[in-house]
């Protein structure tokens, strides 16, 4: 095996030092220091070593977080958590949408919210919820923003973790952490859910994600966990029909128009002085079609090439300098 395709293989390798790749991994080590390649087996070693210290303080991280009880399950073959969680801090939940988007996800936050009242009326909150849209759009951010809101924990399911190559275990693995939270009051996101929710139709699906797609029909419909589901896609087409139906809820996260593109820059870029030679509307109708996420990089770019340069002030050529770039390489 050559060192380049050997440096890859152990940047891929996460456990305890328990873990039987783990001790296959350190061999291999042995085995490379015996032959005289002193300066490859270091650098094994030393990716090894960051590997498990990573995975050991990310074990230490969830018993933190989770409430005694609870626990997050792990694959069968490798000991990976199923879901990692994230800490209330690191939450992205101060965001901009158009006014009727913006009525939705709150309309999902008050139910939550009143869930107790709701229910002495034979009424339940919405709790199933299906994001779709343009990468870059605030769907996952619109799922932290929840768990911000209304005070719960935010866990995010590890969909590598979740797959397996061995017949059954990926269903499995979905059963497993649905059974874990099911007591357990949460936002749960199945971030990028058309990973594993292909149409059944496809002809380049094989039967395993097919009977993958029938695990998460059953378990969408028996959901009744005390928490929130979130579920996002880019494909909206691609999704089962049938999955679709298992929603409370299914709402767009458009790519912003021109007022949300403007409240964008300005909120970027308050930190800064801005020129008063900069049109914010001329600037908005020349972003249109960019994504949040662009137009947020696009003034954070231009504040910093003002600030190293040394020029207290951003004005036009500055955020133009910005924008022709991140247009060139989107």
């Amino acid at each position: 095996m050559n060192q380049e395709l050997m440096v890859r293989l152990f940047r891929a390798i996460d456990g305890d030092v328990s873990d039987d790749i783990v001790k296959i991994a350190h061999k291999i080590i042995d085995d490379e220091q015996q032959k005289g390649h002193a300066k490859l087996a270091d650098k094994l070693k030393s990716i090894l070593n960051a590997n498990i210290a990573g995975h050991l303080n990310f074990r230490k991280e969830l018993k933190t977080i989770l409430p005694q009880g609870i626990n997050i399950p792990t694959d069968k073959r490798n000991n990976v958590p199923l879901a990692s969680t994230v800490e209330r801090d690191h939450l992205r939940h101060e965001m901009v949408l158009p006014k009727d988007v913006e009525t939705k996800i709150a309309r999902i936050e008050k139910e939550f919210v009143a869930r107790e009242r709701l229910s002495h009326f034979g009424l339940k909150p919405r709790q199933k919820v299906l994001f779709y849209g343009a990468p870059g759009c605030g769907k996952s951010m619109s799922a932290e923003r929840i768990a911000w809101n209304i005070g719960l924990p935010f866990l995010k399911v590890r969909f590598e973790a979740i797959i397996s190559s061995y017949l059954g275990e990926s269903a499995s693995n979905l059963k497993k952490l649905f059974e874990s939270i099911k007591n357990y009051p949460c936002v749960l996101l199945l971030d990028e859910f058309d990973f594993i929710a292909k149409s059944r139709s496809s002809v380049n699906e094989v039967g395993e994600m097919h009977r993958i797609v029938n695990i998460l029909l059953n378990l969408l419909e028996d959901y009744e966990a005390p928490g929130i589901l979130v579920a996002t896609t880019n494909l909206e087409g691609a999704i089962d029909q049938a999955l679709f139906r298992r929603f409370d809820d299914i709402i767009e996260i458009p790519k912003p128009g021109n007022e949300e593109i403007k409240r964008l820059l300005k909120k970027t870029l308050s930190a800064v002085e801005v020129s008063s030679d900069v049109n914010w509307d001329q600037l908005a109708n020349e972003m249109i079609g960019l994504s949040a996420a662009l137009v947020v990089k696009t003034g954070k770019d231009a504040a910093k090439t003002a600030v190293i340069k040394g020029e207290r002030v951003v004005d036009r050529h500055h955020i133009t300098q910005a924008l022709n770039e991140n247009i060139q390489h989107k």
